[in-house]
């Protein structure tokens, strides 16, 4: 009796080390991560550019720091990204569909 009972629970922390495992591959390849980052990224040079722009640069563009507002933008975007990507990953998002899909598929039994 014991050996079935630890013969369960293994069963049972390996299907839910699996789910785990599944939903940790699923953040670490979201593409909101890899996308937020890039745009930190770039953005945080053309931050670095603009700040050093000179004036001739500045007169260029029609008196606007385009690479200073440009690389705030993007540090902006790729941070709303990065936080889309935190306050809903993907690992809980798959689970949920998957639980709505197991839901459906029971009630119409």
């Amino acid at each position: 009796m014991s050996d079935e009972s630890r013969d369960k629970r293994a069963n049972e922390s390996e299907d839910q080390g699996t789910g785990t495992r599944e939903a940790q591959a699923a953040n670490l390849f979201d593409l909101r991560r890899i996308i937020g980052g890039l745009f930190v990224l770039y953005g945080v040079v053309l931050t670095i550019v603009g700040l050093g722009d000179s004036q001739a640069e500045v007169a260029k563009a029609a008196g606007v720091r385009i690479n200073l507002w440009a690389g705030l933008g993007m540090l902006v975007l790729g941070l709303l990204f990065i936080a889309w990507s935190l306050w809903r990953p993907l690992g809980r998002q798959l689970q949920e569909e998957e639980r709505k899909r197991e839901e459906l598929g029971g009630s119409s039994s």
